[in-house]
C-alpha cells in the first residue's frame, strides 16, 4: 500500500479513481490549467494593419541591405 495509490481521508485511506488518460491529455500537466486569453484593456489590431505593419518593416530592412552593401559598408 502507497499514498500514491491510496489517499488519506477522514475514514481513513481509500483508493484514488482510475483515470483515463489519452496521449493527448498525457502531455498537459495535471496541475496547470491555462488561463483565459483575454486583454480587455487593448484593442485587437486589424489584419490589414498588421500585414502592412510587416511587408513596411520588410521592405525597411531590404532597402536598409541595399545601402549597406552599396555604400560598401558590409562588403
Amino acid at each position: 500500500m502507497s499514498l500514491r495509490l491510496y489517499r488519506p481521508s477522514p475514514d481513513g485511506l481509500e483508493p484514488n479513481p482510475v483515470e483515463v488518460r489519452t496521449w493527448r491529455s498525457r502531455l498537459t500537466s495535471r496541475r496547470w490549467r491555462a488561463a483565459a486569453l483575454e486583454n480587455p484593456e487593448i484593442a485587437p489590431t486589424s489584419q490589414r494593419m498588421a500585414v502592412l505593419f510587416w511587408v513596411s518593416l520588410a521592405l525597411l530592412t531590404f532597402i536598409a541591405l541595399l545601402f549597406g552593401y552599396g555604400l560598401g559598408i558590409w562588403s
